[in-house]
C-alpha cells in the first residue's frame, strides 16, 4: 500500500529537526514515497519562512500530484495567509483525490477550504507528533491504524466511549468501540441522520468567525479541541460561538480533548467539567464528552466538510460516514 506522501510546512517553522527526520524515516519504512517541498525546514521570525514562501509551499503541494500532502507542524500561520490561497488549485487537487491531513494550526486551512469549496480535508496527525517520537516510542497504534486506513480508502467511522460521569476528567482518550452503526431505540440511545463534520482548533475556529473563511455550516456535527488554554478561555470562545448562534443551529457538539492547562486557587472548584455543564445549559442539542482528537497521541481522523451519521448508545458514541 505505497502512498505518495508530500511533507510540507504551512504555519511554524520545524524547531525539533530530529522528529522531522524521525517522521519521514518511519512513513518511508512502511513504504511510502515521501517527498519533502523544498522550504520545509525554512524559518522566518516564528513561522516556517515568510507568508510567500508558505503560500507558495501549499500551492507546491496542491500541483504534486500526491495522494496525502501532510503538514510538518502546527503552530501558528496560517490565518495570515489565507487571503493569499488559491482555492481553485486546492480544490482540484482534493476532487482528484489529494488528502490534506493536518491538526492544531490547520483548522484555519480546513475552514477556508470548506467554506470556500466545500471540499473535503482530514483532521489528524502533523508528521513530527504524529510519527517523529524518539525510541523506543512509537506511533500511538490508533492513530496509525486510522491514518493507514486513510490511505487505504477503508476508514468508515470513528467510534469511542463518552466521560462516565459529570465529574470526571476530559484529558484522556478512552477506548475504541467498533466501527459499526448501532440500533436505535431504547432510551439513551439515538441517532442522528448525516450531517457536515466541520471544527478541530477552538482557538483558531473561533478566531474565523466573521470572516470569509469561517464555514457557515448549519444542522453540522461540531468537534472541538484545544491545548493549553484554561477553561475560563475555552468557556469565553464557545460563548463567542454561542452569541454568534454558531452552536445553536448545529446538530450535536462533539468535545475532545482539551489539555495542558493548569488551574489555580482562583478557580475555587471551576473546572473543565463546569464548561461542559454550563454548555449543556445553554444549548438544547446533545453535548458529547471523549472524542479521541486533539493534542494528544491517541487520535482519530475526521473528515472535515463530509456528511455522517452520529450514533449515541449510552456512552458508546460513533461518528459513521462509511
Amino acid at each position: 500500500m505505497s502512498k505518495h506522501i508530500y511533507v510540507y510546512s504551512p504555519s511554524g517553522a520545524v524547531r525539533d529537526k530530529a522528529a522531522f527526520r524521525r517522521g519521514i524515516k518511519r512513513l518511508t519504512a512502511l513504504g511510502h514515497q515521501v517527498e519533502v517541498d523544498e522550504a520545509a525546514l525554512a524559518s522566518h521570525l516564528r513561522f516556517a519562512g515568510d507568508d510567500a514562501t508558505r503560500l507558495a509551499a501549499i500551492h507546491r503541494a496542491a500541483a504534486s500530484g500526491a495522494d496525502v500532502a501532510l503538514i510538518s507542524r502546527g503552530g501558528y500561520g496560517l490565518t495570515r495567509i489565507l487571503a493569499g490561497i488559491q482555492y481553485k488549485q486546492v480544490a482540484r487537487a482534493i476532487d482528484k483525490g489529494m488528502l490534506f491531513v493536518g491538526i492544531s494550526d490547520f483548522t484555519a486551512f480546513q475552514s477556508a477550504v470548506l467554506a470556500r469549496t466545500g471540499g473535503v480535508t482530514w483532521a489528524g496527525p502533523a508528521l513530527g507528533e504524529g510519527f517523529g517520537m524518539a525510541a523506543p516510542a512509537q506511533p500511538d497504534e490508533i492513530m496509525a491504524a486510522c491514518f493507514d486506513d486513510l490511505l487505504s480508502g477503508q476508514g468508515e467511522g470513528a467510534g469511542w466511549r463518552q466521560l462516565a460521569n459529570a465529574k470526571g476528567p476530559l484529558t484522556n482518550a478512552t477506548e475504541l468501540i467498533a466501527t459499526k452503526p448501532m440500533n436505535t431505540g431504547p432510551e439513551g440511545t439515538f441517532g442522528i441522520k448525516k450531517s457536515t463534520v466541520w471544527g478541530g482548533n477552538l482557538t483558531v475556529l473561533s478566531s474565523l468567525l466573521g470572516t470569509p473563511y469561517f464555514p457557515q455550516v448549519k444542522k453540522g456535527l461540531l468537534f472541538l479541541e484545544d491545548v493549553a488554554e484554561h477553561p475560563y478561555r475555552i468557556e469565553r470562545m464557545l460563548t463567542q460561538l454561542l452569541h454568534a448562534g454558531v452552536l445553536g443551529q448545529q446538530r450535536a457538539i462533539i468535545l475532545g480533548q482539551f489539555t495542558d492547562f493548569k488551574l489555580v486557587p482562583h478557580d475555587r472548584g471551576y473546572k473543565l467539567q463546569s464548561v461542559v455543564d454550563w454548555l449543556r445549559s445553554q444549548v438544547k442539542i446533545p453535548v458529547l464528552t471523549n472524542l479521541p482528537f486533539g493534542h494528544v497521541a491517541t487520535k482519530v481522523l475526521l473528515p472535515v466538510g463530509t456528511q455522517a451519521q452520529l450514533l449515541v448508545d449510552g456512552r458508546d458514541a460513533m461518528l459513521y460516514w462509511g
